[in-house]
């Protein structure tokens, strides 16, 4: 019985086991659809549930028939390194609104750090899905 296992171990082709793969090359920064992906075989499986896949964006080129691994994604960006956007703050009744530069990337939910616009100093905001942010400090 341990031959057996230990021949099923060794045994090249019997690590095999399916997975999601790119059906054609994705750049980088590629935000994932449907069509952008199929079953593959690997030794080295990586996603296996397309929803987990779908609508993330990758962070290096993944070339076809490659398996897609969660390493290879991140939440789709919604805010570039100094793209211009507005910047809110709100305490109480009191909400002022401006522009602001954004000093990274940033996707829904991130913290980033913005310089103001008018002021010329940095806050830390927080991306929301609209791309607009909301100073935190």
């Amino acid at each position: 019985m341990r031959a057996l296992i230990l021949a099923l171990l060794l045994w090249p082709g019997a690590a095999a086991a399916g997975g999601l793969g790119a059906s054609r090359t994705l750049p980088a920064g590629h935000v994932i659809a449907p069509a952008d992906l199929t079953v593959t075989e690997s030794p080295r499986p990586g996603l296996t549930d397309p929803a987990a896949a779908i609508g993330m964006q990758t962070r290096i080129t993944i070339y076809e028939g490659r398996p897609i691994h969660a390493t290879m994604l991140q939440a789709p960006r919604v805010i570039g390194r100094n793209q211009i956007v507005r910047l809110s703050f709100q305490r109480g009744g009191l909400r002022i609104d401006t522009e602001g530069r954004a000093m990274s990337d940033g996707a829904a939910g991130d913290l980033i750090r913005v310089m103001n616009m008018g002021s010329r100093s940095t806050v830390t905001a927080q991306v929301m899905p609209d791309g607009s942010l909301i100073v935190l400090n």
